[in-house]
């Protein structure tokens, strides 16, 4: 029963979202094998500012092992 949270910065649509969420569900329905009831899609807005406190360090930098697809920047970033 895959649960995914994407978390992301204000300013995207809900129509962006909406097809997101639908596009990660077909993508886990079939890499999985599983039913779309059993697949859940949320999303979680983080201010630009507090992304490295309360995003980098704890879901990325804490986890690195466990990350599939890296990010390309890190500590210091400014975008």
């Amino acid at each position: 029963m895959p649960h995914i949270l994407v978390k992301v910065v204000p300013g995207k649509s809900e129509e962006q979202k909406r097809r997101l969420a639908e596009e990660i569900t077909k993508d886990v329905i079939d890499i999985f094998n599983t039913k779309e009831e059993s697949v859940t899609v949320g999303f979680e807005e983080v201010e630009k500012q507090d992304w490295m406190e309360k995003v980098y360090r704890s879901d990325i930098q804490d986890k690195w092992k466990t990350l599939y697809k890296k990010p390309g920047y890190g500590p210091g970033y400014v975008s």
